[in-house]
């Protein structure tokens, strides 16, 4: 009797694996069939939105340069730029020629008012004394130095760049929707592990941003690249998971998930501009990989209660907002469900052919969707062409579950080295 029932169970888990495996490929069908690429809201950009543009630095402000000038070149031009520089050394910031013309600099340099800077009266630069050594801190110190009350808050991390329409594009969806997610997409891919890290990126960007937000729900929010009302986002940083996670240093859950799960929790419907750019750097080397990868899975591990949380909620309110966006979240890590779906193969053979047999074709399907999905998402074929490499990308996401467990020791903030413009990056784009 003993042995049925733990039978049933490991068949009882081995068919929530297969549904994990499928629902890859299950929602891409449904949205395919049943979502359709609505219009933007607005027609056309809307020039008199007002964006905070916020930028968070550690340790290394020179690697922000190419991004405030990037932003200085937007074609939407009512914004103003807050970089946080903490424990940054002093760095000059030149500016485009056609920024030069405007009025005088707006500078304040907590640590270093002595300092000549040719700051843009659309920048602001704070070096923050002592060190607050938190990004979420970061993003305090710039909403406590506004210059003036904007509509929306745009962040931006410090290795990020901005497409010139980036901007613009989240205008098309502000008035509608509280908060905007554009699309993140690698501005290196010059390494095998670099390439593989924005193979991952364009496939959450199809499977948990645009494909939940065609089907009515929300787009998952990637940590960068986003704008949220100004009065929303006051309110967010004010939460109780704001509060009491920044006591908690680097074992606080990532700030994107404590943003997304608020906003859900407040009946927000999170859009997705797919059209708006924000280029992002990927990790180069296999130890910038662990290093990253075990901060992320210990987020991943942190939010399951929460995104537990927001499916059951959604469920009982009849909300399909919460309900998908619940069920996205709760989806494991790739590697897990296929190194999984990989030990049920083999328990399978000896207790249970019906499940090897199972977890074989879901395991075929799963790498199936994935290439669709990288095609879908318009991967270019030096990204797709990564894909064969997967299993060194998995092996070090290994490594970085099994270091994740002391987050305090192991978790270093990733470091930034490639420093190139907008204008760079896109003449090697097609």
């Amino acid at each position: 009797m003993k042995i049925n029932g733990l039978l049933l169970v490991f068949e009882c888990a081995a068919l929530l694996l297969a549904l994990q495996l499928l629902y890859p490929l299950l929602s891409n069908m449904v949205a395919g069939l049943f979502g359709r690429v609505k219009p933007v809201p607005k027609p056309t950009p809307d020039p008199t939105v007002d964006f905070a543009c916020i930028i968070t630095a550690y340790r290394n402000a020179a690697i922000t340069r190419p991004l405030v000038q990037s932003l200085l070149k937007q074609t939407h031009t009512r914004l103003h730029i807050y970089l946080v520089a903490d424990a940054c050394e002093a760095v000059d910031f030149p500016l485009p020629a056609a920024c030069c013309q405007l009025p005088a600099a707006h500078l304040v340099a907590d640590a270093c008012e002595d300092q000549d800077f040719p700051i843009s009266d659309r920048l602001s630069v704070f070096y923050p004394s002592p060190s607050l050594n938190l990004k979420i801190r970061s993003v305090r110190y710039a909403m406590d130095h506004l210059v003036r009350s904007h509509d929306y808050i745009a962040v931006f991390d410090g290795d990020n760049l901005a497409h010139p329409a980036f901007l613009s594009e989240l205008s098309r969806f502000t008035g509608v929707y509280s908060c905007v997610q554009g699309q993140r997409t690698a501005k290196n891919t010059d390494t095998t592990y670099a390439a593989l890290d924005a193979l991952g990126e364009y496939y959450k960007n199809h499977l948990e941003r645009q494909t939940p937000f065609l089907l009515g729900s929300s787009a998952v929010i990637s940590g960068s690249g986003m704008a949220v009302k100004k009065g929303l986002y006051e309110a967010y940083l004010n939460s109780e998971g704001i509060t009491k996670g920044q006591l908690q240093g680097k074992s606080m859950l990532q700030e994107d998930k404590i943003l997304q799960n608020f906003l859900l929790r407040n009946g927000i419907r999170i859009a997705y501009a797919p059209a708006a750019l924000v280029y992002d750097e990927k990790v180069e080397t296999a130890q910038a990989v662990e290093v990253q990868r075990s901060r992320w899975l210990y987020s991943y591990f942190q939010n399951v209660p929460n995104a537990l949380g927001l499916l059951l909620g959604g469920l009982v309110r009849l909300d399909w907002n919460r309900t998908y966006f619940g069920a996205v979240t709760l989806v494991l890590p790739m590697f897990v469900q296929v190194g999984l779906a990989g030990v049920f193969f083999l328990l399978g053979l000896w207790f249970a052919p019906w499940i090897s047999v199972l977890m074989a074709l879901g395991m075929v399907l799963f790498v199936a969707n994935l290439a669709w999905s990288l095609r879908l998402a318009g991967a270019p074929p030096s990204v797709r062409a990564a894909l064969g490499k997967t299993p060194l990308f998995v092996w070090r996401q290994v490594r970085a579950l099994l270091r994740m467990r002391h987050p305090e020791k192991n978790f270093a903030p990733t470091e930034h080295h490639h420093v190139v413009s907008v204008d760079e990056v896109l003449n090697k784009k097609p």
